[in-house]
């Protein structure tokens, strides 16, 4: 029977925002071109508008050189702390000079050039400039707005979200989830009637995005039951002898009353982002806690997109509460996403059907059977 090629949805796209896309350049660019057609309708001469272009020009330069002055009195101060002992290198952290001097020179030369006789002195037109930018420089208005603070951050990867998924890939994920496979065999032949399902063979990572984890899952939702360990994975890390690594088995109680089988945990750094946010010295909302959260989702989700090893061995899960705590919030939850995994049969690759975790089912019984039946 022919089964419809379909990509499985992302369940957390309703809550995390995806990166951003360059939109604002191109909304400047077509900006760009209305300002220029109305400059060219309003008639001026172009000698004047020359003039008038390239003293605003020089008047914007002059106050990135101002800026640059202003933190360079800052930074003279740590020389051997921040820049080595070099004032070149302090020098060039607050004024890129190759562009900003060069800048300047142009349209200050361009201006004197086209200068008519308006009966100010060039002086006075420089002074004027530097009056205005330190004005701007004193009452702050040259400040970034928190978008682009925030798109900034996150184009150089300096947000705490990217240290914290890293951190947890590289220091925890990239190492237990290439054995999980092999710890749930060995847990499947122990106890062959636990495991059923291998569609839902993997690690289910809850990502809260208010960072309110709980130690203990059954007290977060009574629905959910401690079952047992999966078997361990030891190894020498970091000087620690015989570091153990392992994962616990929870029962997940569906509407019917029925159990289903999960190796489930929290993501743990999130509990670095909720702790932040209730330290006054880490200046840390809960907005902040909550666009961090979310961009540690993405981060978290991009680098083990990239990890071959770790393909088919973890689920994240997240998802946010909202208005008054349910109690059966995170199984209801859980419980999606084991559904999910087990109607996910087939994805496309490069244009073909593959099959996520093929299997021949023979039936016991004579009677025709149906070659994969629901998993839950």
């Amino acid at each position: 029977m022919a089964h419809e090629s379909r990509t499985p949805p992302n369940p957390a796209a309703p809550l995390i925002p995806k990166a951003r896309e360059g939109r604002a350049q191109r909304a400047t660019y077509v900006l760009l071109a209305l300002c220029a057609a109305a400059l060219y309708l309003t008639r001026e001469s172009l000698v004047h508008t020359a003039r008038i272009l390239t003293a605003h020009f020089a008047a914007l330069q002059i106050g990135a050189l101002l800026k640059g002055i202003s933190y360079l009195a800052e930074e003279i101060f740590h020389l051997e702390t921040r820049h080595g002992g070099s004032f070149r290198r302090a020098l060039s952290a607050c004024l890129p000079l190759h562009w900003h001097v060069t800048l300047l020179l142009v349209c200050g030369s361009a201006y004197v050039a086209l200068l008519d006789e308006d009966g100010q002195p060039l002086g006075l037109h420089l002074g004027l400039a530097c009056f205005c930018q330190l004005l701007i420089l004193t009452f702050g208005l040259h400040k970034p707005s928190a978008v682009e603070i925030s798109e900034m951050s996150e184009r150089s990867k300096q947000n705490v979200a990217h240290g914290l998924a890293w951190s947890y890939y590289v220091g925890y994920l990239k190492i237990v989830l290439p054995r999980l496979k092999e710890s749930m065999e060995k847990f499947s032949r122990a106890n062959p009637n636990v495991l059923a399902h291998r569609e839902t063979w993997k690690l289910h990572i809850l990502i809260p995005l208010s960072c309110d984890i709980y130690d203990n899952l059954e007290k977060a939702d009574n629905n959910i039951q401690y079952l047992m360990d999966l078997p361990e994975t030891t190894l020498t890390r970091a000087g620690t002898k015989r570091r153990v690594y392992k994962h616990s088995l929870y029962m997940i109680k569906d509407e019917d009353n029925k159990l289903r089988p999960c190796a489930v945990e929290y993501a743990t750094p999130l509990q670095s982002l909720y702790a932040m946010s209730q330290d006054e010295c880490a200046a840390f909302s809960r907005e902040d806690r909550m666009e961090q959260a979310k961009l540690f989702y993405r981060t978290l989700e991009e680098i083990l997109q990239g990890a071959k090893e770790c393909a088919g061995t973890y689920r994240l899960i997240a998802y946010e509460e909202l208005g008054e705590p349910e109690a059966h919030l995170l199984s209801r939850e859980i419980l999606r996403h084991l559904q999910q995994q087990c109607q996910e049969e087939y994805t496309v690759c490069d244009g073909t059907f593959c099959s996520t975790d093929l299997n021949l089912q023979i039936s016991e019984s004579d009677l025709p059977q149906p070659l994969r039946s629901n998993c839950l």
